[in-house]
Protein backbone atom coordinates (compact mmCIF):
# COMPACT_ATOMS: atom_id res chain seq x y z
CA UNK A 1 0.00 0.00 0.00
CA UNK A 2 1.31 3.46 -0.91
CA UNK A 3 -0.02 7.03 -0.88
CA UNK A 4 1.41 8.97 -3.81
CA UNK A 5 0.32 12.55 -3.07
CA UNK A 6 -2.51 14.75 -1.85
CA UNK A 7 -4.68 15.15 -4.94
CA UNK A 8 -6.65 18.23 -3.92
CA UNK A 9 -8.27 20.18 -1.12
CA UNK A 10 -12.00 20.85 -1.42
CA UNK A 11 -13.62 23.97 0.04
CA UNK A 12 -17.42 24.25 0.16
CA UNK A 13 -18.60 27.81 -0.42
CA UNK A 14 -21.87 29.68 -0.75
CA UNK A 15 -20.49 32.45 -3.00
CA UNK A 16 -18.53 30.58 -5.67
CA UNK A 17 -17.61 33.68 -7.68
CA UNK A 18 -16.41 35.54 -4.56
CA UNK A 19 -14.20 32.64 -3.46
CA UNK A 20 -12.89 32.25 -7.01
CA UNK A 21 -11.98 35.96 -7.14
CA UNK A 22 -10.18 35.70 -3.77
CA UNK A 23 -7.94 32.86 -4.96
CA UNK A 24 -7.38 34.55 -8.35
CA UNK A 25 -6.18 37.66 -6.46
CA UNK A 26 -3.84 35.41 -4.48
CA UNK A 27 -2.27 34.14 -7.72
CA UNK A 28 -3.99 30.83 -8.37
CA UNK A 29 -5.35 30.09 -11.84
CA UNK A 30 -8.62 28.51 -12.94
CA UNK A 31 -7.78 25.04 -14.24
CA UNK A 32 -11.34 23.78 -14.79
CA UNK A 33 -15.00 24.59 -14.11
CA UNK A 34 -17.86 22.09 -14.12
CA UNK A 35 -21.26 21.17 -12.72
CA UNK A 36 -22.28 17.77 -11.41
CA UNK A 37 -25.49 16.04 -10.38
CA UNK A 38 -27.10 12.62 -10.51
CA UNK A 39 -27.24 9.27 -8.80
CA UNK A 40 -23.53 8.54 -9.06
CA UNK A 41 -22.64 11.81 -7.30
CA UNK A 42 -25.31 11.07 -4.68
CA UNK A 43 -23.61 7.73 -3.98
CA UNK A 44 -20.11 9.25 -3.92
CA UNK A 45 -20.91 11.94 -1.32
CA UNK A 46 -23.63 10.01 0.55
CA UNK A 47 -26.39 12.61 0.06
CA UNK A 48 -29.64 12.71 -1.96
CA UNK A 49 -30.43 14.93 -4.96
CA UNK A 50 -26.99 16.52 -5.06
CA UNK A 51 -26.31 19.31 -7.53
CA UNK A 52 -22.99 21.18 -7.46
CA UNK A 53 -20.89 23.69 -9.35
CA UNK A 54 -17.12 23.47 -9.02
CA UNK A 55 -14.06 25.53 -9.85
CA UNK A 56 -10.67 23.80 -9.87
CA UNK A 57 -7.88 26.24 -9.13
CA UNK A 58 -4.19 25.57 -9.22
CA UNK A 59 -0.76 27.10 -8.95
CA UNK A 60 0.88 28.16 -12.21
CA UNK A 61 3.47 25.37 -11.74
CA UNK A 62 0.75 22.74 -11.18
CA UNK A 63 1.83 21.83 -7.62
CA UNK A 64 -1.43 22.61 -5.82
CA UNK A 65 -5.10 22.07 -6.65
CA UNK A 66 -7.99 23.58 -4.74
CA UNK A 67 -11.56 22.64 -5.57
CA UNK A 68 -14.16 25.29 -4.73
CA UNK A 69 -17.58 23.62 -4.50
CA UNK A 70 -21.02 25.23 -4.39
CA UNK A 71 -23.79 22.83 -3.32
CA UNK A 72 -27.03 23.99 -4.92
CA UNK A 73 -28.74 21.04 -3.30
CA UNK A 74 -28.95 19.88 -0.67
CA UNK A 75 -28.15 23.15 1.08
CA UNK A 76 -26.36 23.43 4.41
CA UNK A 77 -29.01 24.57 6.88
CA UNK A 78 -26.37 25.68 9.40
CA UNK A 79 -24.77 28.23 7.08
CA UNK A 80 -21.25 29.53 7.51
CA UNK A 81 -19.85 28.90 10.99
CA UNK A 82 -17.08 31.30 11.98
CA UNK A 83 -13.99 29.38 13.15
CA UNK A 84 -10.63 30.36 14.56
CA UNK A 85 -7.11 28.94 14.18
CA UNK A 86 -7.57 26.84 17.36
CA UNK A 87 -10.95 25.33 16.37
CA UNK A 88 -10.70 21.54 16.15
CA UNK A 89 -10.63 19.93 12.72
CA UNK A 90 -9.06 20.96 9.43
CA UNK A 91 -8.53 24.65 9.84
CA UNK A 92 -6.27 26.34 7.31
CA UNK A 93 -4.27 26.05 4.11
CA UNK A 94 -0.71 27.33 4.09
CA UNK A 95 0.78 28.90 0.98
CA UNK A 96 4.52 29.45 0.58
CA UNK A 97 4.76 32.96 -0.87
CA UNK A 98 7.19 35.63 -1.98
CA UNK A 99 6.76 39.32 -1.09
CA UNK A 100 4.54 38.70 1.92
CA UNK A 101 4.09 42.43 2.67
CA UNK A 102 2.58 43.13 -0.75
CA UNK A 103 0.24 40.14 -0.57
CA UNK A 104 -0.98 41.07 2.93
CA UNK A 105 -1.40 44.72 1.92
CA UNK A 106 -3.47 43.73 -1.14
CA UNK A 107 -5.64 41.39 0.93
CA UNK A 108 -6.23 44.13 3.54
CA UNK A 109 -7.28 46.57 0.80
CA UNK A 110 -9.82 44.01 -0.43
CA UNK A 111 -11.27 43.63 3.07
CA UNK A 112 -9.71 40.37 4.23
CA UNK A 113 -9.31 39.96 7.98
CA UNK A 114 -5.68 39.75 9.06
CA UNK A 115 -5.26 37.85 12.35
CA UNK A 116 -2.05 39.69 13.25
CA UNK A 117 0.73 41.69 11.73
CA UNK A 118 3.42 39.69 9.93
CA UNK A 119 5.43 37.72 12.47
CA UNK A 120 8.88 36.19 12.20
CA UNK A 121 9.27 32.54 13.25
CA UNK A 122 12.87 31.87 14.29
CA UNK A 123 15.28 32.62 11.42
CA UNK A 124 13.22 30.53 9.02
CA UNK A 125 9.86 32.13 8.11
CA UNK A 126 7.78 35.25 8.14
CA UNK A 127 4.13 34.28 8.73
CA UNK A 128 0.66 35.77 8.68
CA UNK A 129 -2.84 34.30 9.11
CA UNK A 130 -5.62 35.72 6.93
CA UNK A 131 -9.37 35.07 6.79
CA UNK A 132 -10.79 35.07 3.28
CA UNK A 133 -14.39 34.89 2.15
CA UNK A 134 -16.78 32.58 3.98
CA UNK A 135 -14.37 31.99 6.85
CA UNK A 136 -11.56 30.41 4.79
CA UNK A 137 -8.34 30.67 6.83
CA UNK A 138 -4.98 30.89 5.06
CA UNK A 139 -1.50 30.92 6.51
CA UNK A 140 0.97 32.78 4.32
CA UNK A 141 4.60 31.80 4.83
CA UNK A 142 7.64 33.50 3.32
CA UNK A 143 10.91 31.66 3.76
CA UNK A 144 13.79 33.80 5.01
CA UNK A 145 16.81 33.26 2.80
Amino acid sequence: MKINRIDHVSINVQDLSGAKAFFLDLGLQVQAEWEMEGEQLDRIVGLKDVKTACVGMGMPDGQAWIELVKFYSPSDEEGIQQTFPNTLGIRHICFAVEDLETIVSNLKMKGSEIFSEIQQYEDKYRLCYVRGPEGIILELAEEIR
